[in-house]
């Protein structure tokens, strides 16, 4: 629960530190004092969108502080662990806003951004504003109270999650299908082109390969001529040849050997040669027999050479790298294929989804059916105490399967209502007046109110256009709430402020060049000339002091 709250330079507040409790705090004072001022500085530190105007004139910069007890509130321990931003069962919020407009935001001393202190002011403090009635005509806004009260978050949550796996496989649908026209006319394109190179079947590095053959065949006849004379004067001419003429120098050398020793290693060098001019020799021989003349092969070469460049230049590229644009283009028409395939297989997975969405929103719709005649029930009873005797308040849950379906399930939620007898039931928005519309959305706050986790809730004139006998019953029903959790009223009605387990005083002083409010607590005598006031006006008698005495509650 809200613990404590420090307003400094906010508005017309200079300085204001309040140190707060549980039950139900009545907030009172003149009209024009400022009574929401510190809640709206509550507001600021829950996240509300700054604004230069909030800084008060002359001063640098607002400050807002809010103390948490957070012992009995798990969910909000949960969140701080969850983003590291834990401490122990305290947790402390502040805001400042500069006199340019710029503000910042922290949790427990660590700077935040402001998304993170509306989403843990949001497992905090739940702010009731007194035009609450008028968004009580808002279907959503009907849908969230009977959900609220339902508490079947974890329904809402199967539902959520499905449909946003729905909405995931649906938006890859979608792209799949708007590239689909395109996909088409390439796929024509690739097949064709994929289909040509497979028939033509260019292997890696073959081009390489038949370039070279295409040229040994190209010049088969000046080769035979060529290694034939070279063979010719190596070995197979008969009067004179290189082996011969070798192994001659190489006899005549080594004749000499014996009269000279540096001769030995000479004739070493000869011999070797001899060996290799040998070696060349038949090597040669064997290249010459090998050697044909296949006029067939040539020409089968000269048109794969042919068919090559051809295809080579109408994809633009070289010969080399055909075979590798071959791959890529089968890649990309392998991926069209498989597109089309992952189109069929997004299909089956979206039926199977929404199959499974479908079974979870009918559990929800069975719930909020369920819970809209127990609360539907509940309104109907308060209208009663707060002077609508013979008024009756009905939730329509109307599920549609074949809806477009959404986050919150196949329901539509209607709330219904008749205020005087005989009149049928009909759209809350067309038969409740303003002052009926005020107290209906109250109950609904209230009774709803009852059973949401959220441990400060903040009711901010809700009462307008209501008083007496009905004043009361709402002042009853807000103590109520304030036995389980902590309750702030801000009111103009001594019948409501007199329920409160303490209240609080808001006045507003000037001295001419500057104004400021203050607010503090009421001691028991204080509380009892307050609710007179509020009653006579500021002439206080003896007869307003009784019938305050009267509407105070112990």
């Amino acid at each position: 629960m809200l613990t404590q709250l420090t307003v400094t330079n906010f508005a017309i507040v200079k300085f204001l530190e309040l140190e707060l409790s549980g039950g139900m705090t009545s907030i009172t004072g003149e009209t024009g004092a400022g009574k929401s001022i510190a809640i709206d500085a509550l507001g600021l530190c829950l996240g509300d969108r700054a604004d230069a105007h909030m800084v008060r004139p002359g001063a640098k910069k607002a400050e807002i502080i809010a103390r948490f007890s957070l012992q009995h509130i798990p969910a909000a321990r949960r969140w701080l662990q969850d983003n590291e931003l834990e401490n122990e069962n305290d947790c402390i919020l502040r805001r400042t806003v500069t006199h340019e407009g710029r503000s910042r935001g922290y949790i427990n001393g660590i700077p935040v951004p402001l998304s993170q202190l509306k989403n843990l002011g949001q497992l905090l403090v739940h702010i009731h504003g007194q035009h609450a009635h008028q968004t009580l005509l808002r279907p959503d806004v009907q849908m969230q109270l009977l959900d609220g009260y339902a508490g079947h978050k974890a329904l809402l949550r199967k539902v959520k999650d499905n449909y946003q796996g729905w909405q995931f496989l649906n938006k890859e649908l979608r792209h799949l299908q708007q590239q689909q026209a395109e996909n088409d006319a390439r796929k024509q394109l690739l097949e064709y082109q994929v289909q040509e190179l497979d028939e033509f079947a260019l292997q890696p590095n073959e081009f390489s390969e038949i370039e070279q053959e295409h040229k040994k065949l190209a010049n088969s006849g000046t080769l035979m001529e060529q290694c034939q004379a070279g063979l010719d004067i190596l070995y197979e001419n008969d009067e004179v040849n290189a082996l011969s003429l070798l192994q001659m120098s190489a006899n005549r050398v080594e004749s000499q050997a014996d009269n000279d020793p540096a001769l030995s290693e000479i004739t070493s060098i000869l011999q070797e040669a001899i060996i290799q001019v040998e070696e060349a020799s038949s090597q040669l021989r064997n290249y010459c027999e090998s050697l044909e003349m296949d006029p067939e092969q040539f020409n089968y070469l000269d048109n794969r050479l042919s068919q090559a460049m051809q295809l080579a230049r109408k994809h633009q590229v070289s010969p080399e790298e055909l075979c590798k644009k071959h791959q890529e283009l089968a890649k990309e028409l392998d991926g069209i294929s498989n597109s089309e395939e992952r189109a069929a297989q997004l299909e089956r997975e979206l039926a199977n989804v929404r199959a499974n969405y479908l079974e979870e929103a009918k559990k929800l719709s069975q719930s909020r059916q369920r819970y809209a005649e127990e609360l539907s029930q509940k309104i109907s009873e308060s209208m009663h105490q707060l002077s609508m005797p013979a008024g009756q308040f009905l939730i329509d849950v109307l599920a549609d399967e074949n809806a477009e379906i959404t986050s919150m399930g196949i329901d539509t939620v209607n709330y219904s209502v008749t205020t005087n007898p005989g009149q049928p039931l009909q759209s809350i928005g067309k038969v409740a007046s303003g002052g009926e519309l005020s107290r209906i959305s109250l109950a609904l706050q209230v009774i709803t109110s009852q059973k949401a986790s959220t441990p400060t809730m903040i009711f901010d004139e809700v009462d307008v256009g209501i008083s007496g006998a009905t004043a009361s019953v709402v002042g009853k029903l807000l103590r109520k709430l304030g036995e389980t959790t902590q309750v702030f009223c801000v009111t103009h009605l001594p019948q409501v402020a007199g329920h409160g387990h303490q209240q609080m005083f808001v006045s507003k002083e000037t001295d001419g060049t500057s104004t400021q409010t203050s607010m503090h607590a009421l001691k028991p005598e204080q509380r009892l000339e307050e609710l007179a006031r509020l009653l006579g006006g500021d002439a206080i008698t003896e007869k307003t002091l009784a019938n305050a005495q009267e509407l105070l509650i112990q």
